[in-house]
């Protein structure tokens, strides 16, 4: 009788506090599927001057001097000629002769000036290179000054650097800034009468990384990605084949990756850029190393025999590869393999070895075409499938369900893809908010057998921002919607098995698709509200899902509310994520069923008043998350979350 009045009393100890919030949800403490590593994830694609000029740490544009017209990117002065006789790069063959300029009070040299100027910061060193020969075999020596210049013509700092004998050699020579200047040129002079041949003209800053950009480097590491898809995205199909990306051409030594051109530079009318070309300095070696330092798996992504299907039509034989050709396509998916996990006595892993890593990068999934659609996408994709099936089966195989998040070319897709039996079917979706509102529960309903989605490319647009500053569709409102369609993601885990955000980066100066995940300039770079929401999900993704209910059903959307949780084996912790997406505060008990307590907590919040706020490079801070500890009593306590909030609780 005594045991009765206790438990009675119990209950109604705890019926006040449950029946005074206006929402109690039960969240079950018995682990279910298992969330994956690879959950969530990144997408890296060269648009927005992503690559080159972006986390390539090149500053010269077109060093090579290989673009169409080879001397887009420089000015020249004097006597300088463009030669391609007996070259030091047999794919990039071009170089400049700079000779006497026939006249004591003339010069002769060359001017770049980067992508959309140099920025250099004062104090910090700055890698200067170049591969370099006498113009005259018979000549002994002759001298080139190396500056860089401020916007007012004042010399920043200089080097001079001698040349010595006929045949070709790396120069170099260390720069140091005694200014910050974001739009710097260099410029080379010849200071002598005897001539010199100059190929591969490079400037870096002396703290990159493996040639890629500290700072962006740390945007990416920080937010402890699960899985890292390169190189795209459209840019693996091209324009045309003969223009796709092509990873072999894009590792081996960085002097002599032949360039391509850019998928990107005329697709926007207005936003062109014809001096938008792939160097290949940043190529699938240093992908791999990437995904290492950043701690994702390496997801790359090959053309699968056809052209970008928007630029291109299905009954074009130029634009798509004859099922009968298809073998070298095939070659280059199982040679990437060999590439990245062969021991080094096989082709692909002896050149991984001589880059440097012997060590294979064990990769694990590899995704064929982009977001092809139709009937002549599957019959190429078969054939892939069924070579890399054989040689290579714990390789998981991504495949495409198009373009579109919905429709009959989404529907045709799926379909075909459960017929070859992938491993994860690629989705898109870049849509409105109001959109990622309504689809939370977009996977409830999928089927729990068969291939795994991998959510390839999305993002929430927002509309009407279009004539506002650079990261204007970047903002609170579309982070938020984008947070609580994550909970749909994370519930489905048993579902969905990865998700990455697209597009990465973008440069202020040259930009061409908003929104995207981090901003740029040429001195320092920006995270926006959306990368906060990533990083948080990312970084609090837990082992396992556990239910989370409302009077028996899942938290997305009801009274603006949207909710998941998961546990952590690793370090023994409930996780519970509610996204408010409403203008008032909610009041919220939290019931954790199985469990007697809960350790004392956290919260997490993310919250603007202003939907149209963004973090920019001139207020980098605007929005960011805010940490507070969370006093618990038993297993249920009452939280309130504030009016358009994020809310991540650890307990």
């Amino acid at each position: 009788m005594q045991r009765i009045k206790t438990i009675l009393g119990a209950l109604a100890f705890l019926y006040p506090v449950i029946a005074s919030a206006q929402h109690v949800f039960t969240i079950s403490t018995k682990p279910g599927a298992p969330v994956q590593p690879t959950m969530y994830g990144i997408y890296f694609e060269d648009i927005n001057f992503g690559a080159d000029g972006g986390l390539y740490a090149e500053m010269v544009e077109n060093r090579s001097f290989e673009f169409p017209d080879r001397l887009m990117g420089w000015k020249m002065f004097g006597n300088v000629t463009v030669n391609d006789r007996q070259p030091a790069f047999d794919r990039n063959p071009h170089y400049v002769s700079l000779a006497d300029s026939g006249h004591v009070e003339k010069r002769t040299g060359i001017e770049n000036d980067g992508f959309f100027g140099m920025g250099v910061k004062k104090g910090m060193e700055y890698d200067f290179s170049v591969c370099a020969r006498l113009h005259d075999a018979s000549s002994s020596q002759a001298r080139i000054r190396v500056e860089l210049v401020n916007g007012n013509n004042d010399i920043i700092t200089r080097q001079r650097i001698a040349i010595v004998g006929k045949d070709w050699t790396k120069y170099t020579a260390r720069l140091v800034s005694n200014a910050t200047c974001p739009n710097a040129c260099m410029r080379i002079f010849l200071e002598t009468a005897t001539g010199v041949d100059l190929d591969h003209v490079s400037l870096m800053p002396a703290d990159n990384w493996h040639g890629l950009r500290a700072d962006l480097v740390k945007d990416l590491e920080d937010l402890h990605p699960g899985v890292f898809r390169f190189p795209g995205g459209c840019i693996v199909e091209g324009t045309d084949l003969a223009t796709r990306y092509q990873w072999k051409n894009s590792v081996g030594p960085a002097e002599n990756r032949p360039l391509n051109e850019n998928r990107w530079n005329y697709t926007f009318a207005h936003r062109m850029y014809p001096n938008y070309f792939q160097s290949y300095g940043l190529g699938f070696y240093e992908f791999f190393l990437l995904s290492e330092k950043i701690g994702a798996e390496p997801l790359p992504i090959l053309n699968c025999g056809m052209s970008c299907q928007y630029q291109n039509r299905d009954d074009d034989p130029q634009a798509h590869v004859a099922l009968a050709d298809l073998q070298p396509y095939i070659d280059d998916a199982l040679d990437l393999i060999e590439f990245a996990n062969g021991s080094t006595d096989t082709k692909w892993g002896k050149l991984r070895a001589e880059m440097g890593h012997p060590a294979p990068f064990h990769l694990k999934e590899i995704g064929i075409g982009n977001e092809q659609w139709g009937k002549l996408y599957p019959e190429r994709l078969a054939a892939f499938v069924k070579q890399i099936r054989a040689k290579y089966p714990k390789v998981k195989i991504c495949g495409s369900a198009g373009p579109s998040a919905q429709g009959d070319k989404f529907d045709y897709g799926w379909e075909q893809m459960r017929k070859l039996k992938v491993d994860l079917v690629d989705e898109h979706f870049y849509m409105s908010p109001d959109w990622f509102l309504k689809n939370a529960n977009r996977y409830d309903y999928y089927p729990r057998t068969g291939p795994k989605v991998f959510a390839g490319e999305y993002a929430s647009h927002v509309k009407g921002a279009g004539n506002r500053l650079d990261v204007a569709m970047n903002n609170f409102e579309a982070a938020l919607s984008e947070a609580a369609f994550m909970t749909g993601l994370e519930r489905n885990a048993d579902v969905v098995y990865q998700a990455t955000y697209a597009p990465l980066f973008a440069h202020v100066k040259g930009w061409q698709w908003r929104p995207d995940l981090i901003w740029f300039d040429n001195l320092s770079s920006v995270r926006t509200v959306n990368w906060y929401v990533q990083m948080l999900y990312a970084t609090h993704k837990g082992t396992n899902v556990l239910s989370l209910t409302e009077k028996g059903k899942a938290v997305e959307g009801e009274d603006g509310l949207y909710a998941s949780a998961v546990f952590d084996r690793d370090s023994k912790e409930y996780i519970v994520k509610v996204v408010n997406t409403t203008a008032e505060e909610r009041k919220i008990t939290l019931h954790f069923k199985g469990i007697k307590r809960l350790n004392a907590g956290t919260v997490i919040t993310l919250h603007s008043d202003d939907p149209t706020s963004t973090n920019s490079l001139r207020h980098k801070n605007r929005v960011v998350p805010l940490t507070s500890q969370v006093e618990t009593s038993g297993n249920t306590l009452t939280v309130k979350v504030p009016a358009k909030t994020f809310a991540v609780y650890q307990f």
